[in-house]
């Protein structure tokens, strides 16, 4: 029998401050069909109250301290951060533990949750982007557990119930569990966690055998959906569903990205952007996730530079799998990447997050490192293939005006004839 949470400490030159990230293996890809939305709707519980504090009580403890709580429901798991100084730490900590093994649950603040999560999702019917996105990955992933926003599908939300997240949080301890801390921590905390009030009752395990293993559905037989909404504004998202983070073919995709979508001098801004003036917004979407990652293009523009935004998205595409990048293209994306890494390390918080996502990932402690030093090997080769073994079957998510939906619908049409 193992400890259930793996403790990870990394000490850090900072002001007096520090973060902890305690990850549990259980995100909105675990939602039952039925249920979408759970989990989301049970991470906005956990700090609604915890062991011996209330509502009122926790968030004067926390705010009292000039500290941070809160938790996020991802695709792959959720996320409890907390931001403190070194002195407010043992005090702070143990509110981590408390909201998984002791979350209180009570029914007004679920009733209040709930409401604030459907009012949430009313206001993103608006959003053409929301829209477009969610249309996407139901082509992608069907009902699958990546087929759905984390936050959930309001025809679901509306039957959910403080019954059916009861037995969600009650297993919330039985998975592989990492708590990540960087900053100026105190003495040997690592080996003080787990006899810490919040955490002292925390399960032991045999290697994470409760953790949910969702079935990430496969894509729909359709390539296109057509999302009508009144609007001056068309969105496009073009794409389709790869690998998840830690593949082999991972890191090249993450250069493909960085080519295509960072920065100015990206190909998919110059194109559509600086040569053709057709797109208010552009951009290359490729999260790191467990499953079958989206890699998507998207772009948004006006009704009358719809048409040459689709047909430039597709002309994107296409080239990925018949041309080469130039070697000066990947020497600038190789730039890209290492830039981005760095930012992603620059604070406290983005340290402790990215070393509970390693570890959750069974990825290695080193996995950056060894990226910055595996991109030299990559050739312009490599990616052609790559491009030629994922890219084959795209999908195209619209959202915008119907007159301009069926025109484009059209070019769709032209491409598979």
């Amino acid at each position: 029998m193992s400890a259930a949470l793996d403790v990870l400490v990394e000490p850090l030159a900072s002001p007096g401050v520090m973060a902890a990230k305690l990850w549990l293996p259980f995100g909105s890809a675990c939602d039952a069909t039925d249920q979408r939305g759970a989990h989301d709707l049970l991470a906005s519980l956990l700090s609604r109250g915890c062991g011996p504090y209330n509502p009122k009580e926790l968030a004067d403890v926390v705010e009292g301290c000039g500290a941070g709580l809160r938790c996020d429901a991802q695709e792959d798991g959720l996320l409890l951060s907390l931001r403190s100084t070194m002195d407010d730490a043992e005090q702070l900590l143990p509110l981590l533990g408390w909201m998984v093994l002791e979350p209180h649950l009570a029914p007004d603040q679920v009733a209040l949750e709930k409401s604030l999560t459907l009012q949430m999702l009313q206001r993103q019917r608006e959003d053409p982007f929301h829209i477009a996105a969610v249309a996407w990955r139901q082509l992608a992933f069907s009902d699958g557990g990546y087929g759905h926003d984390p936050m959930g599908v309001e025809s679901d939300l509306q039957t959910i119930e403080r019954q059916q997240i009861l037995p969600l949080a009650q297993r919330l301890p039985t998975g592989r569990s990492v708590l990540s801390l960087a900053g100026c921590l105190p003495e040997h905390i690592e080996n003080r966690i787990l006899a810490m009030d919040g955490f002292r009752a925390w399960p032991e395990t045999t290697g994470g055998s409760s953790a949910c293993r969702p079935k990430y559905g496969t894509s729909a037989a359709e390539t296109i959906r057509l999302e009508p909404i009144d609007t001056e504004q068309v969105v496009l998202m073009l794409g389709q569903a790869t690998v998840p983070h830690g593949h082999p073919d991972d890191l090249v995709l993450r250069l493909l990205q960085c080519h295509l979508g960072v920065g100015m001098s990206s190909l998919l801004f110059r194109r559509l952007r600086e040569e053709h003036g057709v797109a208010y917004e552009v951009a290359v979407h490729y999260p790191q996730l467990m499953g079958p990652a989206p890699f998507v293009l998207l772009a948004s523009t006006g009704i009358e530079r719809a048409e040459l935004s689709l047909r430039l998205l597709l002309q994107s595409w296409e080239e990925l799998c018949q041309t080469t990048l130039s070697q000066a293209d990947l020497t600038l994306a190789r730039a890209k990447f290492i830039g981005q890494m760095a930012q992603a390390r620059q604070t406290c918080s983005q340290r402790a997050e990215r070393r509970a996502q390693l570890r959750a990932m069974g990825l290695r402690d080193d996995y950056d490192q060894s990226c910055m030093d595996a991109i030299k090997a990559i050739t312009v080769e490599h990616i052609q293939e790559t491009c030629q073994r994922w890219f084959k079957q795209p999908q195209l998510s619209l959202c915008g005006p119907p007159s301009s939906l069926k025109r484009l619908e059209r070019i769709w049409a032209e491409r598979h004839q």
